[in-house]
C-alpha cells in the first residue's frame, strides 16, 4: 500500500518504533517539533502490516508519559516560574497559562484526560497539575488516559484512512525534493512569524511594566490610575482581583473598550508570569487611540504571591 510514499515514509518504515519515541517525546517536552504526522504515518504502516498498531499506542503512550511526568515534576517543584519559563517558549504566550486555569477549574484533574487535543495546551497542562500539587499517581492515571486517547486517535486515523493518505502524497513524490522544500520553507516561515510576534510583545513589556510595589505605592498616595483586569470571570471569582479594579475581559475588549478613560494611566493585569495577554491587548488598545499603559510585572500572581490586599467577587 505504501511503496510509492516518498522517501519521508520510506525513512519512516525502517526505523519506525523509534521515530515515533523519539518524535512524540520531543513535541510533548516542548520542541516544536510536531508528533501527529508521525503518528499517523505509523498508522497506515501498521495497516500494512510492517508494524503492530498495539505497540506504536504503547510505545507513544510512554513517551508522552515519560515527558509529561517531567513537566509534573517541574512544577511541583518550581511552581509559577515553570509556568512563566512555558509562556516564553510557548507559540501561542497569549493563552497558555490562562487557558490552563480555566480548564482545571472547570474539569478538575479530568483536564488532563482532552489536554492534548488543545493547542498550546499539551506541554503546560502536565506542569500546572505540578503546580496544583496533584498526587503523583492520580497524575499518571489521568495523564495516562490522556495520552492513549490522544496517541490511539492518530494512530487509528492512519490505519483507518492509510489508502487516503497514501493518494494524497503520491504527488509529492512525482514532485521530488522542491515539494519537500516547500513544506520546510512553509513551516520555516510561520515559527518566524510567531517569533517576530513574541520578540515584538518582549520589548512591549520591557518598556512599559510596572513593578506591584509601585502599582500599590500609586495607588495609596491617590494617583488617578484605571487599573484593568482581563482575566475570565470565573477566574477573578475564584481567586479575587486587585481592588478597585474594573472587570473587562480580553473577549469583552472590543465592546467595551469605551469605558477605558483616556485621561490617565492605564495598568493591565492577566494571568499569564510574562504578562503576554497584557502585551497583546495593550497593542490591541492603541490602535484604537488609547495610550499610556503600563502592564503588572508578574500579573496577579505576582501581587498575590507579595501579600497585597485582594478584594473578593462573587460569580454573577
Amino acid at each position: 500500500m505504501l511503496s510509492s510514499l516518498p522517501s519521508a515514509i520510506e525513512f519512516l518504515a525502517q526505523y519506525g518504533y523509534w521515530v515515533l519515541f523519539l518524535g512524540v517525546l520531543s513535541e510533548q517536552l516542548g520542541l516544536p517539533l510536531p508528533a501527529m504526522p508521525i503518528l499517523l504515518g505509523m498508522g497506515a504502516l501498521a495497516a500494512d502490516g510492517k508494524f503492530s498498531l498495539s505497540t506504536c499506542v504503547l510505545l507513544a503512550m510512554l513517551a508522552s508519559v515519560i515527558a509529561d511526568t517531567v513537566w509534573y515534576r517541574l512544577g511541583r517543584s518550581k511552581g509559577q516560574s515553570v509556568l512563566k519559563l512555558l509562556c516564553r517558549i510557548s507559540l501561542e504566550q497569549d493563552t497558555c497559562v490562562s487557558v490552563a486555569k480555566d480548564w482545571f477549574r472547570r474539569t478538575g484533574d479530568a483536564t488532563l484526560i482532552f489536554a492534548k487535543f488543545i493547542p498550546a495546551f499539551s506541554t503546560v497542562a502536565p506542569a500546572m497539575a505540578g503546580v496544583n500539587q496533584m498526587p503523583l499517581l492520580r497524575f499518571l492515571v489521568f495523564d495516562g488516559l490522556g495520552s492513549l486517547a490522544w496517541a490511539g486517535a492518530f494512530l487509528w486515523a492512519g490505519f483507518v484512512f492509510g489508502n487516503q493518505f497514501e493518494r494524497l502524497l503520491s504527488p509529492l513524490k512525482q514532485m521530488g525534493g522542491m515539494a519537500g522544500l516547500g513544506l520546510v520553507l512553509l513551516l520555516g516561515l510561520y515559527v518566524g512569524w510567531k517569533w517576530w510576534q513574541r520578540h515584538r510583545t518582549v520589548r512591549r513589556l520591557r518598556a512599559t511594566r510596572i513593578t506591584p510595589d509601585d502599582l500599590l505605592s500609586r495607588m495609596r498616595a491617590g494617583e488617578a490610575l484605571a487599573v484593568l483586569d482581563l482575566r475570565r470571570a470565573a477566574e477573578i471569582a475564584q481567586s479575587g482581583k486587585i481592588p478597585g479594579a474594573a472587570q473587562i475581559p480580553v473577549l469583552d475588549l472590543d465592546a467595551r473598550h469605551h469605558e477605558i478613560p483616556r485621561d490617565r494611566h492605564i495598568v493591565l493585569y492577566c494571568s499569564c508570569p510574562n504578562e503576554a495577554t497584557s502585551a497583546k491587548v495593550a497593542m490591541q488598545l492603541e490602535r484604537k487611540g488609547i495610550r499610556n499603559i503600563r502592564l503588572l510585572e508578574g500579573g496577579y500572581e505576582a501581587w498575590v504571591e507579595l501579600g497585597f490586599e485582594v478584594e473578593t467577587v462573587e460569580l454573577s
